[in-house]
């Protein structure tokens, strides 16, 4: 009877901590935006009272650059600590508008998501305590129309958590429009956005290569370590039988070596599929990976969403990467089984692999990292999350590309 296949789960708390480090980070956002908006009045009233000496012009400015940067500084360094954004480089003359808007708003949203949550669990404890005591009261409710008289204590909850939600909501909100807004006023310019994307196209590029190397390596070890000692056995066996001199015992050898030559085959055929699948192109990743379920040695069950054919290139990348992932889960994780999940959204393709295994895996390692090399330089992004324990969840997510493909060779 096969083992049950594992579900994707979920680190349990997660969303909660990322909760509790938004609101801290609405929370410090609050402090600095007061300090924002003083700065800036002090920094007018300086120009202004001494714009009308050149010295003190110069002063005022050059105060003003250096209070602007430092405060814009402090912004990046609580986006990138409490909302895991990195706006990059400051581009020159942007750092007064974006501290005018950041103070204006930011303040603003940040307080006004705090007296809700503030005012919500008044009314939450009110109605709670109420409850529990019964001394809630009723009260008068009036609406066009419609006139009500509830209890206390279920209204008290009611509003409660109504309001908890919508601030709730309004501090997720806040955080999406204080991202974007550093993003459009703090973000990289064009000279930095092309310096990164070259140092990235320049790694990515130099992990292929290590990727390739590693390959190679690995085929030789197979033809090494299997198809050459199976060559130098059924030589031997052909040499004795060549020499020998008894019928039977050449019978004999000659059965032997037939079945070294078998054998022979079998690894030269294994070492062909793991270099290249030649169902992949003939039969599509469908086909490919349900065989490479069938070899896998553990049960997995190929759950496959994608509508059309990716380009060959993303659907050799994915069928590698859930190879080596069941490959991993079968030999290293002590897994009883795995789930891979196909999915698309129209630009992307992912493949999720999870396994029920100890967990523990090390992204470093030789196999995963030179998976990620090869994602990566596809543009795609790869992530590893093994908890010691299991269960081991591996994600790659590629540019979808398109459904031409070439035209199989004719026969």
């Amino acid at each position: 009877m096969p083992r049950p296949v594992p579900r994707p789960a979920v680190r349990a708390g997660a969303p909660v901590v990322s909760a509790v480090r938004r609101g801290a980070g609405l929370a410090v956002g609050a402090v600095t935006g007061v300090a924002e908006f003083g700065f800036l009045c002090v920094a007018g009233v300086l120009f202004a009272i001494l714009s009308a000496w050149p010295s003190g012009r110069r002063a005022a400015r050059r105060f003003a650059a250096v209070g602007t940067a430092r405060l814009v500084s402090l912004e990046r360094a609580r986006l990138a600590t409490w909302f895991d954004h990195d706006t990059g480089a400051v581009p020159v003359g942007s750092g007064y508008g974006y501290l005018a808007l950041r103070a204006t708003f930011g303040t603003f949203a940040s307080h006004l998501t705090f007296a809700g949550l503030f005012v919500g669990m008044l009314f939450l404890s009110g109605g709670i305590g109420g409850l529990l005591s019964g001394a809630s009261y009723l009260v008068p409710l009036r609406y066009p129309g419609v006139r009500l008289t509830v209890d206390s204590g279920p209204l008290g909850v009611a509003y409660g958590l109504a309001l908890l939600s919508v601030s709730a909501l309004w501090g997720a909100a806040t955080v999406a429009a204080e991202r974007r807004l550093a993003t459009y006023f703090a973000g990289p310019g064009e000279r930095e956005a092309m310096r990164r994307r070259i140092a990235e196209l320049t790694a990515t590029r130099s992990g292929i290569v290590r990727a390739v190397d590693d390959e190679r390596r690995r085929i030789e070890r197979d033809l090494h370590d299997g198809v050459q000692q199976r060559g130098v056995a059924l030589g031997m066996l052909l040499g004795r039988a060549r020499h020998g001199a008894d019928p039977a015992a050449v019978a004999a050898l000659v059965d032997q070596a037939y079945a070294e030559s078998r054998r022979l085959l079998d690894e030269l055929r294994s070492v062909a599929w793991r270099v290249y699948p030649a169902a992949l192109d003939e039969l599509g990743l469908r086909a490919a990976l349900a065989g490479v379920a069938d070899r896998a040695g553990v049960p997995v069950t190929v759950r496959y969403g994608l509508a059309e054919r990716p380009v060959s290139e993303i659907e050799t990348a994915v069928y590698f990467v859930v190879r080596e992932a069941i490959a991993n889960a079968a030999k290293h994780a002590g897994a009883r089984g795995v789930l891979v999940v196909l999915s698309e959204d129209g630009h992307t393709v992912t493949a999720e692999i999870t396994d029920d295994g100890r967990g523990g895996a090390d992204p470093a390692g030789g196999g995963l990292s030179g998976l990620e090399r090869r994602v990566l330089a596809l543009d795609g992004t790869f992530e590893v999350d093994s908890p010691p324990g299991g269960p081991t969840r591996v994600t790659a997510t590629l540019p979808h590309g398109g459904a031409e493909r070439p035209e199989p060779p004719c026969a």
